[in-house]
């Protein structure tokens, strides 16, 4: 049976680590805080605020949320966001997406001020992922899955690597950090041809298609550390990966639980990248 690679484990190292860090500024006066913007009240960003507020509480970072009407104007959102880029107390945004219909996604974009993006929403954080830039703020989730193998120990140098999922949140930017490590590479996704082969070809396989239990026993080989990103819901409303576990768990060496596992850790990245833009403002740079 494979070893569960839990995110609580991470989440307790990194908390250690934080919490250093956060004490340092509080000697210098300076108390990170961090907006949450969130047009609406949807289940799934509203679950994922009250875990972000636990977290970043037990960190002493503040936060703080502001709630926009689900009919916002372009207007009004982009006068939110202007107001949070002029507001020396805060010292990252994250912007709940997607956003609502009739806002324009570029527009938005553009408005947040990038020193201030924690999440890579605007193009300049992105490009630094793509770039190898280690000065902007990449997605919070394929850094969860970075912190995650960095703290089981899962060498990434000169190894197998296949993607399933080819998005601009997860797994575009984690390749090129993948890349950073010197894994060799592949993306795949729902429509590449004899998938499971691929899939079989790698030491490590991450799993981030959004399809539930996608990846069944014939994606897998003895020996492989399985990576699921996944987040969905069955047809029984059970919360679920893009891995099949019962059927990936006896075969392969390493696998990362759903729930407990990246997921968990997510939040902690989010607290990493308002602690560092604090610490750059105090250093009196942006770090972007």
């Amino acid at each position: 049976m494979a070893e569960l690679l839990k995110g609580k484990e991470v989440v307790a190292a990194m908390k250690e680590r934080l919490l250093g860090q956060v004490a340092r500024l509080e000697e210098q006066g300076i108390h990170p805080q961090m907006a949450i913007l969130r047009c609406g009240a949807r289940p799934d960003d509203l679950s994922y605020e009250a875990g972000a507020s636990k977290r970043l509480a037990g960190l002493g970072i503040g936060l703080r949320v502001v709630e926009l009407p689900e009919d916002v104007t372009q207007a009004q959102f982009t006068q939110a966001v202007e107001q949070l880029n002029q507001d020396d107390s805060i010292h990252g945004v994250l912007v709940f997406r997607p956003l609502p219909p009739q806002l324009d996604e570029a527009a938005a974009q553009a408005a947040l001020l990038p020193e201030k993006d924690m999440d890579a929403m605007t193009l300049q954080n992105m490009a630094k992922v793509f770039a190898g830039d280690p000065t902007g703020y990449p997605p919070c989730t394929p850094e969860a899955v970075m912190e995650l193998l960095q703290h089981y120990g899962v060498e990434l140098s000169g190894k197998r690597v296949v993607i399933i999922g080819r998005s601009l949140v997860v797994g575009r930017p984690l390749a090129m950090m993948m890349l950073a490590k010197n894994a060799t590479v592949t993306i795949c996704h729902t429509r590449t041809k004899d998938l499971p082969a691929r899939a079989r070809e790698a030491d490590i396989l991450v799993a981030c298609a959004g399809k539930a239990r996608m990846v069944t026993a014939n994606y897998v080989s003895p020996g492989q550390t399985v990576i699921d990103v996944g987040i969905n819901m069955d047809e029984n409303g059970k919360l679920c990966g893009d891995v099949d576990q019962a059927s990936v768990e006896p075969i392969v060496a390493r696998l990362t639980p759903v729930p407990a596992g990246v997921g968990t850790v997510t939040t902690s990245c989010l607290a990493a990248h308002v602690i560092r833009a604090a610490s750059a403002k105090a250093a009196g740079h942006t770090g972007c």
